[in-house]
């Protein structure tokens, strides 16, 4: 037996404001395999505990963003019932983990992104892609059905006709389909992605943090609830920042003043 440790399966880099998580088995278009999920989980949460971070970047090297599950470790997984229900709650956890952080997470996608990596960037607040991405749901394709929160983020995407018919045809449609149907908010030619999802970067570290953390929260608080209940959450929610937050004031003085505005961090 080997003495060194295995090889990360993710690469992790902190940089100021900007996380980066990039799943990292390029030969095997990044499978999402209970270790990689794992890893994932300890770096969300390294990431997390770093106040001065506010915007995460998940990717994949080697130009794919994730194949999805590890169809040949299912096999083995399938057989353990204990262990495949302990393998989908990490999944899930780490999925909810990324949907309810107070960062944003913005997914920037090259190549294929399906089954499992379709998952992972639906739980993200942002998904941008390169013209050559390939993006789907896939698992019927291999009798697999989605465990991951994909059967139910899906359709409060996309809305559930659309997303019926990705699952049942297991389609993998082009990019510039899928910003169509509203799985992703750009698509960029290739060679354009990393200037692209920088500039974001610095758009989105323009704004107000308080602002940005409020307007995820509305978002995905509101989808959880019935239409009466999310426009009272708004009400509250949105008289409380603007008469408690500063960064609230600050912009109304910022515009008045023709200046830029100071936001706390």
């Amino acid at each position: 037996m080997s003495d060194h440790a295995p090889s990360p399966r993710i690469a992790v880099t902190i940089d100021g404001a900007v996380a980066r998580i990039a799943l990292d088995r390029p030969r095997e278009r990044n499978p999402l395999d209970w270790r990689t999920i794992r890893e994932l989980l300890e770096a969300v949460a390294a990431i997390e505990a770093e106040a001065a971070v506010r915007v995460v970047v998940v990717s994949g090297n080697g130009g794919h963003f994730s194949s999805g599950g590890d169809l040949k470790g299912y096999v083995e997984l399938y057989r353990k019932p204990d262990e495949f229900r302990r393998f989908l709650g990490d999944f899930h956890d780490l999925l909810n983990r990324i949907e309810q952080s107070a960062k944003t997470y913005v997914a920037a996608v090259t190549g294929y992104c399906v089954a499992g990596g379709l998952e992972l960037l639906l739980a993200c607040d942002i998904a941008v892609a390169a013209d050559s991405a390939r993006i789907g749901d896939a698992h019927v394709n291999f009798g697999q059905l989605p465990g991951a929160g994909g059967s139910q983020r899906l359709p409060r995407a996309i809305g559930p006709v659309r997303a019926k018919y990705l699952m049942l045809t297991g389609d993998i449609i082009v990019a510039a389909e899928a910003e169509r149907l509203g799985l992703l908010g750009a698509v960029v030619a290739d060679e354009q992605l990393e200037v692209f999802v920088n500039a974001l970067l610095a758009k989105l570290l323009a704004t107000s943090p308080a602002g940005a953390r409020g307007a995820k929260h509305l978002v995905n608080h509101g989808m959880q609830l019935d239409r009466a209940e999310a426009l009272q959450m708004e009400l509250e929610y949105v008289h409380d920042y603007a008469t408690t937050c500063p960064d609230a004031t600050e912009g109304l003085m910022a515009f008045h003043e023709k200046r830029k505005p100071r936001f706390s961090v």
